[in-house]
């Protein structure tokens, strides 16, 4: 069976590049996870929204008037222009990440893409290494990854807790009503099941065994083209093996189980919206209970926050290897399913 992985090391900051000012965030996209983001800024000392932008400058405006927000703009090169912005927070539909995030950088300015990273691998590795090749921080907004319950079974697991990692089986359904305009069926809009819902699973199987050296993947698609279901098998030389399910036609648990040789964790209700509560099962009787209230989005700008002020160029929790990775595995799913984006 499969070695568990081991979690990610978080090296304290030995200095502090910004000596102790504020970080100053700007904002491409004015939309409902900016004003998530916005808040989550707002409650982490430290970090303030000093800049946002969106296609409508009137929306805009109105963002910054409700979230404080000193400056607006209705260009998204402003942002990336403004002199006062440390990082830019890329929150905008993802078709258009690729281009938006390789702005921001060639304007010197470290950046956050929100999930998913780009449209697809090779737009990814574009992003990334540009950073690199610049010297900038940047990062794959995948919240997930930071959220304290998530770090907890990733430490357990790799310390053996459960033995070695025989499985790993993830589902992610939600139901949607299908309208072709809605942005999860419009294939223009990089839509489908599952870059918007099947990347948790995936990168929660990936956060315990890795890369899967095989994939075999069985779906149905939207009548727009796009993927509505999506099953996954990961297989592993070990013998390991991951089941990760995503649909946007299906109410169900999201949840996800571990099992190993000596017991097994199941993470529910839902894994990957900031989950706080956990079960682990040690040889098949004894249980222990995990309970880590989750902040949302205040963990992941802390680890932003904490990579900028130590002034190191990826976050070990969100490492551009796996954000590439798993773009690939996805990138593969789709082409097996038969979905292509225009913009590709």
């Amino acid at each position: 069976m499969s070695e568990p992985l081991p979690a990610p090391l978080l090296p304290p900051a030995d200095h502090d590049v910004y000596d102790g000012r504020r970080i100053r965030w700007g904002f491409l996209g004015a939309g409902t996870i900016a004003g998530q983001m916005a808040k989550a800024i707002a409650d982490v000392p430290g970090n303030e929204v000093v800049a946002v932008a969106a296609r409508d400058a009137s929306r805009a405006a109105a963002f910054a008037q409700q979230w404080n927000v000193p400056r607006s703009y209705g260009d998204y090169l402003s942002v990336c222009e403004d002199s006062q912005v440390d990082i830019v927070y890329v929150n905008t539909t993802h078709p258009h990440h690729h281009r938006q995030a390789l702005m921001v950088l060639d304007s010197g300015k470290h950046v956050l893409v929100e999930h998913p990273l780009t449209l697809n691998a090779t737009q990814a590795t574009q992003v990334l290494h540009a950073a690199r090749d610049r010297g900038l921080f940047s990062m794959e907004a995948m919240w997930m990854r930071t959220q304290p319950l998530i770090r907890e079974v990733e430490r357990l697991v790799g310390e053996g807790a459960i033995g070695d990692i025989v499985r790993v089986g993830v589902d992610f359904p939600v139901a949607f009503d299908y309208e072709p305009g809605y942005r999860l069926f419009d294939r223009s809009n990089g839509g489908g099941a599952l870059v918007e819902l099947g990347a948790y699973g995936a990168t929660f199987a990936w956060l315990l065994l890795g890369q899967p050296e095989t994939v075999q993947v069985i779906g149905s698609l939207a009548p727009t083209g796009v993927d509505r279901v999506v099953s996954m098998q990961w297989g592993y030389s070990s013998g390991a093996t991951a089941s990760v399910f995503c649909t946007s036609q299906a109410s169900g648990p999201r949840r996800a189980v571990v099992m190993g040789r000596t017991g097994w964790i199941t993470v529910e209700p839902d894994f990957a919206r900031a989950p706080d509560r956990a079960i682990v099962h040690i040889d098949g009787a004894r249980e222990q209970h995990l309970s880590m209230p989750s902040r949302r989005y205040q963990h992941q700008v802390e680890e932003v926050e904490r990579c900028l002020r130590a002034g190191v160029l990826e976050s070990p929790l969100v490492p551009h290897t796996d954000s590439i990775g798993i773009l690939e595995v996805l990138d593969a799913v789709r082409s097996e399913l038969g979905v292509r984006y225009p913009q590709e």
